[in-house]
């Protein structure tokens, strides 16, 4: 990879990681009509790590909270409030996309990167975000969480195995399909995330200096300070994000999305870009 390869793709990385948008698929498409390559899989699960820094630190208060009381919850029964459930939904919430990313880890690498299937999957998922927004009542609050919530929103975060679809869109969406406040949404789609995005990095991390499949190689040094811009400009964009969605919808994205999956379309018809 060259190095203006690692800073475009790691800006766009902190840009979209949040966005309801598909960073996997922005990075897909960005390394294709700019570079002529793919970035690859393991890439992009790397770059991921220096988002999901942007979100530990910018949560940092609230996982100590509940860190504190699931460990105190554990043991007495009495300190069991919701910052001490809402632990456990994050746990049980993790574990569908653990299973699904290990047992599709070949098609996740290879296959799902098809720029056809990345136009695609941005289209029809935009509908899902817009019929989310608009059925979603959002009247529930933090307190009224169950484990059937953190059930479906974990297996709503394993369609953003599928560049295009985006991680924050689909927990988004399932949590505003589950009447939940949209800023509850997502922060509880963002904290679900954490395990899962680590996991998915930290067992990327060998491949990206040596790709078995489809990808470029990166250096040590290129994946250091592609994890470091990620890093900067996710934590911007996750602020400003939530502040976002406190006063407008998701229909702004779901416009986005379809004028890009349009473009991508008319760019593979035409030949311009090549899907894979």
């Amino acid at each position: 990879m060259s190095w203006l390869q690692v800073v475009v793709l790691s800006v766009l990385q902190g840009l979209t990681e949040f966005l309801p948008v598909s960073s996997s698929g922005h990075l897909a498409i960005a390394s294709r009509v700019f570079f002529d390559d793919d970035a690859g899989a393991s890439f992009t699960a790397v770059s991921q790590l220096g988002t999901e820094a942007a979100v530990l630190v910018y949560f940092a208060r609230d996982i100590v909270r509940i860190v504190k009381a699931w460990f105190h919850g554990l043991f007495t029964a009495g300190r069991r409030n919701a910052d001490y459930w809402l632990g456990w939904w994050v746990i049980i919430g993790s574990i569908p996309i653990g299973v699904v990313g290990l047992l599709f880890k070949d098609e996740i690498r290879t296959g799902a990167r098809n720029l056809w299937l990345v136009a695609t999957a941005l289209i029809v998922f935009s509908l899902v975000i817009a019929a989310a927004e608009y059925y979603g009542r959002q009247t529930r609050r933090v307190e009224q969480l169950t484990w059937r919530d953190a059930v479906i929103v974990g297996f709503a975060q394993c369609l953003a195995l599928v560049p295009g679809v985006s991680r924050s869109g689909a927990t988004i969406s399932a949590g505003l399909f589950l009447g939940l406040e949209r800023e509850l949404a997502a922060r509880f789609g963002f904290l679900l995330a954490i395990p899962a995005v680590f996991a998915s990095g930290l067992f990327s991390l060998p491949d990206a200096f040596d790709p078995v499949g489809e990808g470029m190689s990166a250096s040590g040094a290129q994946l250091l300070v592609s994890t470091v811009i990620a890093f900067v400009v996710g934590f911007a964009a996750v602020s400003w994000f939530l502040r976002f969605l406190v006063r407008h919808s998701m229909y702004w994205f779901v416009g986005y999305r379809l004028v890009l999956g349009v473009v991508v379309l008319i760019l593979l018809g035409t030949g311009v870009v090549a899907a894979i």
